[in-house]
């Protein structure tokens, strides 16, 4: 008996550039392509356009995974993701109201349905959040099994739809320290000082403007904070009022080079961690799998995430008292928990076999 034919849709691609989707998928791939045969789906802005990763095959379709083309690169995805394998993890059902139509041809999908109730981000219109609540609700009742990443986000799930979900997190032990060599601290001259960092993309529920806020008023707190501003105008117009006004705050674009962004986060004093609408947040949990103190903002998908053992904030002001009062003992004793609490929930290995788990389910 052969390899069960396992097709992966909804991301960008492998290897990993961009986001937590991508990065979930490179660590399944590379630790169960000896189990399962995979094909993952890679949309138009992969950079790289190789056949074969993680003993995997890629196929690339001339569309973007993100934007308004979203829907229909999952469309065309999970069409030929029918004809061709046996489970389809579909990772974000922006198209779940497809599943009724592949359900006739006899496949198993299994959706992963990512951060925290997706169809009401104040980043989407109000059309946007219908068709993504229709797009969840759809997939989660004809999917064969649904995926939370974060008790909350299973407890949002069976209120919204009726419907119970496995809870599989997010590994973050793929994040190492770097020490910064000759070039990093050239590049990056900061990394010799004490800096807190964030790393987020810019829009408006992520609450950099709050971080920013805060710092503005804290001439001896450094700030290194990391985004793609340009992807919104929430991200535009905060890179205009704070870039180069403010001498200890440092806004860097967003960064895909793994070992550049090691060194940045690993020597950093403490992550504040800002989001607010994500599920098992990969940012957040490779920070405290990097045992880096955690500041987080305070809502209950944070507190489940680090079992409450991070510090949190609400406003500026708040976080601006946790920036003034915390010692150095008090960071490295946030820190060593948050690095205990990932060596027993964020690891790939545990993750991983959660997923095949579901896979040798699906008969």
């Amino acid at each position: 008996m052969g390899k069960k034919k396992v097709a992966i849709v909804g991301t960008n691609g492998i290897p990993a550039q961009y986001g937590g989707f991508e990065t979930l998928v490179e660590n399944i791939t590379s630790e169960l392509s000896d189990l399962y045969s995979f094909k993952i789906y890679c949309s138009k802005t992969q950079n790289s356009r190789i056949n074969f990763f993680n003993n995997s095959n890629l196929v690339y379709i001339p569309l973007k995974a993100n934007g308004w083309q979203s829907i229909i690169y999952d469309i065309i995805t999970l069409c030929d993701a029918s004809l061709t394998s046996d489970i389809i993890l579909y990772l974000g059902p922006g198209a779940g109201f497809t599943l009724p139509i592949l359900n006739f041809f006899g496949r198993k999908t299994i959706i992963n349905h990512g951060g925290l109730n997706e169809w009401e981000r104040e980043k989407y219109s109000k059309y946007e959040r219908y068709i993504a609540k229709a797009g969840h609700k759809i997939g989660a009742r004809f999917a064969l099994y649904n995926i939370s990443d974060n008790q909350i986000l299973r407890q949002s799930i069976l209120a919204s739809f009726n419907i119970d979900s496995h809870v599989i997190k997010y590994g973050g032990d793929h994040a190492q320290r770097i020490f910064p060599d000759e070039s990093l601290l050239k590049k990056y001259p900061f990394l010799i000082n004490d800096y807190y960092v964030n790393i987020s993309r810019a829009q408006v529920d992520n609450n950099l403007h709050i971080v920013l806020e805060s710092f503005k008023g804290m001439k001896d707190k450094k700030l290194v904070m990391i985004s793609n501003w340009q992807i919104s105008d929430y991200g535009k117009i905060l890179k205009q009022e704070y870039y180069n006004k403010y001498k200890n705050i440092i806004l860097l674009d967003a960064i895909y080079d793994k070992r550049e962004i090691n060194a940045i986060r690993g020597n950093s004093t403490a992550y504040i961690h800002s989001h607010s609408y994500c599920g098992t947040s990969p940012s957040l949990v490779e920070a405290m799998s990097l045992g880096l103190p955690i500041i987080s903002y305070d809502v209950p998908i944070n507190h489940e995430t680090t079992q409450k053992k991070a510090v949190f904030f609400k406003n500026p002001t708040e976080l601006s008292h946790i920036l003034s009062s915390l010692s150095k003992e008090d960071l490295l004793k946030i820190g060593d928990s948050m690095k205990e609490i990932a060596n027993q929930e964020y690891t790939w290995n545990k993750i991983c076999a959660q997923y095949a788990d579901l896979f040798d389910r699906c008969e």
